[in-house]
């Protein structure tokens, strides 16, 4: 009935879509700044540390206390930035690292915004967060602001042609751009991805480190060269909001590994199809980002573009050869493709 009531009533189905809209930022938010604490408590365990242990219980209030920090420091624009761009450029970048969640399927329940060609459409958003990391080197004026700029555009459009030859991988197994479908498609803990597509899944790991711009692939940020990278110019919290859309791209990321590999929501023992598995599953892959980081040295810039150009492309437009030939032989392409 209540289901009825939103379809008929607008008031009700724009108070509903605006809620849950809030819900879904606030839970990122929160996720977003808790990735952050884990990032440091995994990376000092690993180094023999401590890690934040100070505000509250374990630290668990630490993001907290950094957020409340950046919030009140005075925001710096250069004399010769251009000011509407500077302003501009971590605006851009973390409401595009957001927009993505809408698309996200958290259960059987279906998403905020259900896209047919749900893959195309995070695809593209994911693409313009480069206007945001160059608007923010260019703004700047400065030379260190805008090579970093230019390092990390370069970077993630490279990474991102491979991404996409191993997302058609994925295309061709399920014969749907819709996230929803290609969940539905794994309902099975034997029907994941990643055990027959388990090259793409590697691939598509690496590629999500360097799209994100996280080591050993952080070029960009490279603080021997570069000081801070893009955003050497900006504070408080212009400097939170790219931190923010950095975080929550990964997880991102982590999520899109999970639905394009991993069964989605769905658990591996096939007890209970809950929301929670999806979250552990993300937890689970955030966890191997972290060790990544804490296990590899950072990669000069030439070694990341010949690794990007020269290894992962070749190898992903091979692999969807390699797909689409067995799904041919076997009879295995899907029905929509089949027919065209």
């Amino acid at each position: 009935m209540f289901l009825l009531n939103i379809a008929i009533n607008p008031f009700i189905f724009v108070f509903y879509t605006v809620l849950y809209t809030l819900l879904t930022i606030i839970c990122v938010l929160i996720s977003v700044a808790y990735f952050t604490l884990l990032d440091r408590k995994i990376m000092a365990a690993m180094q023999r540390r401590r890690g934040p242990n100070v505000v509250g219980f374990w630290g668990l209030l630490q993001p907290l206390a950094d957020g409340l920090k950046l919030l009140i420091k005075e925001s710096i624009v250069p004399i010769n930035a251009n000011s509407f761009l500077f302003i501009l450029a971590p605006l851009l970048a973390f409401i595009l690292s957001l927009v993505n969640w809408a698309l996200i399927p958290y259960s059987s329940s279906g998403s905020l915004v259900d896209v047919e060609v749900g893959i195309l459409f995070v695809f593209a958003i994911s693409s313009f967060g480069v206007y945001g990391i160059i608007l923010a080197g260019w703004a700047s004026n400065s030379k260190y602001a805008f090579l970093g700029a230019l390092r990390a555009s370069a970077q993630m459009i490279s990474y991102e042609v491979s991404i996409g030859f191993i997302i058609i991988s994925v295309l061709l197994c399920v014969g749907s751009t819709n996230l929803f479908q290609i969940v539905i498609h794994q309902d099975n803990f034997f029907y994941w991805h990643c055990w027959y597509l388990w090259p793409q899944f590697l691939l598509f790991f690496f590629s999500a480190l360097a799209e994100t711009n996280r080591a050993p692939f952080d070029l960009a940020e490279a603080e021997a060269e570069l000081v801070a990278g893009y955003f050497v110019e900006y504070s408080a919290m212009a400097f939170a909001l790219f931190f923010l859309g950095e975080y929550s791209n990964m997880l991102v990321m982590c999520s899109l590994l999970a639905i394009f590999f991993c069964g989605g929501w769905f658990a591996p023992i096939g007890i209970l199809e809950f929301p929670i598995w999806l979250g552990l599953k993300i937890a689970i892959i955030a966890f191997w980002f972290v060790w990544v980081r804490a296990t590899y040295p950072r990669l000069r810039y030439d070694q990341l573009m010949q690794l990007g150009w020269k290894s992962f492309l070749p190898v992903s437009v091979g692999l969807v050869i390699v797909v689409a030939g067995l799904l041919l032989i076997f009879d295995g392409l899907p029905n929509d493709l089949v027919s065209l």
